[in-house]
């Protein structure tokens, strides 16, 4: 840092700022390279700039490569075309960003190359990238200081904006079928619509204690109470719980909600999503995560919830006393006095059946007592009309068809209550009073997008998808 502190005060000492205000490109280096043919006949003179990544200097002459987002080029500069100005470049480093003009051409190598006849710098890098920068790999660095692993790894840039695309096929897939996409509060004085602790803050404006929404379910809901037969919401949603390769509390999901509809009907939304995304992103129909290739193509297996639990435990777990839900916990090293009678079950299944299903299959059908937000299965009054995808042992998507009698709702949300569940701190009284106006059947949606994005762009943690993930404080920042 010394050595480039001294060559910025020689740059200033020329007159020379390290910062300017602008420089206008004419051409990206993807358009240099794609277009050599005819600007190396016109010899037009381009303009381009980059981050410098390598200098190579050869006495009156210097090559030097440059890397703009997708592409990188090389340049060339000769003493004898630029005079005393080619003595500046001694004060240019790594990391140094460069705009350069002059014409194309070919070294004897078949390299394409920009001939110098100007150049500028446009911003002086006074801390040199870390040693080894070109294979950055330690991961609490790339993490913690994204940039410099966006610098490093220029395949790391390309995991994010195939990240965007995947999210704009999705925005264009809902857009298709007439579904609005709208945004509702983050912030919100009673939090609900899933089981997870939340984050408080302090509205100061209000002088009452508010909480970062854990998801976006009821507010959706009285949109439709309110008229609109197709919404959804791409959205930030925040969990005040652990972090693994599989969660994030902050974190990307989307959530969908369709009048007239039923679970059923969410089932063939999302396997005609699946399919848009394979056919639009994916060179062919399936995926391929640590090692394991499973095809993408519908239709997706159904599986009932209750039906492969009670298969593997070998007796009914929704009528099994207590003592025996117990026992089987602990035989796989669960904990169940720390649990509720319905994440007992829940536990179960996760660690016996939803970690092993590798096909993309519907787990449907849930025991009522783990789905407070869920319509009462038409044929057994035990379980929900719900279903949630499974990948790859992961819960991609979680649907309901919606419950819509307030009474039941009601009841519901007392139980809940009265058990002390995570994702109730007090009844929503207001959401209450929406549903007493009346709403359609709907069926509903939840995706998460991070996880999503991590199985089909195979990552092996969501923070390989997360631009800036959450980490602890380091000592002393």
């Amino acid at each position: 840092m010394e050595e480039r502190l001294k060559k910025l005060e020689n740059l200033k000492n020329e007159k020379i700022n390290p910062y300017p205000y602008r420089f206008d490109r004419s051409h990206s280096f993807r358009q240099v390279k794609d277009s050599f043919d005819v600007l190396s006949v016109s010899q037009e003179s381009v303009a381009v700039a980059g981050r410098i990544m390598a200098i190579r200097g050869h006495g009156k002459t210097i090559f030097a490569t440059l890397r703009d987002e997708l592409e990188t080029l090389q340049i060339y500069l000769r003493k004898d075309d630029l005079g005393e100005r080619f003595d500046l470049f001694e004060n240019f480093d790594i990391g140094d960003f460069l705009g350069v003009r002059g014409p194309v051409f070919k070294t004897k190598t078949g390299e394409i190359t920009v001939m110098a006849r100007e150049f500028e710098l446009l911003s002086k890098s006074i801390r040199p990238l870390p040693e080894k920068w070109h294979g950055l790999t330690d991961v609490e660095i790339r993490y913690r200081k994204r940039y410099l692993d966006l610098v490093a790894n220029p395949e790391i840039r390309d995991v994010f904006r195939k990240r965007s695309r995947l999210v704009g096929l999705i925005r264009e897939f809902f857009d298709t079928r007439g579904f609005l996409e709208v945004e509702t509060p983050i912030l919100q004085a009673i939090y609900g619509g899933a089981a997870a602790q939340p984050f408080k803050t302090f509205y100061n404006a209000l002088n009452q204690e508010m909480y970062l929404r854990i998801a976006d379910e009821l507010y959706l809901k009285r949109l439709i109470v309110g008229g609109y037969e197709k919404v959804w919401e791409f959205c930030r949603d925040f969990r005040n719980e652990g972090v693994d390769r599989f969660h994030n509390p902050e974190f990307s999901m989307i959530e969908v909600y369709q009048a007239y509809t039923d679970y059923q009907g969410i089932m063939e939304l999302v396997e005609a999503l699946f399919d848009h995304i394979a056919k639009k992103f994916l060179s062919e129909p399936k995926i391929t995560f640590q090692g394991k290739t499973v095809a993408l193509k519908p239709p997706f297996r159904r599986l009932s919830y209750t039906v492969a639990l009670n298969e593997k435990l070998g007796f009914d777990a929704l009528r099994a006393p207590m003592e025996k839900i117990d026992e089987a916990c602990r035989k796989i090293n669960l904990k169940p006095e720390a649990m509720s009678p319905g994440a007992k079950i829940d536990k179960l299944f996760g660690e016996l059946i939803q970690d092993h299903l590798d096909e993309p299959t519907f787990v449907i059908d849930h025991p009522k007592l783990i789905s407070p937000l869920a319509k009462e299965h038409r044929q057994n009054p035990d379980l929900v009309e719900r279903f949630e995808l499974v990948i790859l042992g992961t819960e991609l998507a979680n649907a309901f068809s919606e419950l819509n009698d307030p009474a039941d709702q009601r009841r519901r949300f007392e139980a809940q209550l009265a058990q002390k569940e995570e994702g109730i701190g007090e009844i929503d009284q207001d959401f209450l009073e929406a549903l007493e106006y009346g709403m359609p059947p709907t069926g509903g949606l939840g995706i998460g997008i991070d996880r999503l994005c991590m199985l089909i762009l195979g990552q092996a943690s969501l923070r390989d998808v997360i631009l800036f993930p959450q980490l602890r404080k380091e000592a002393g920042h």
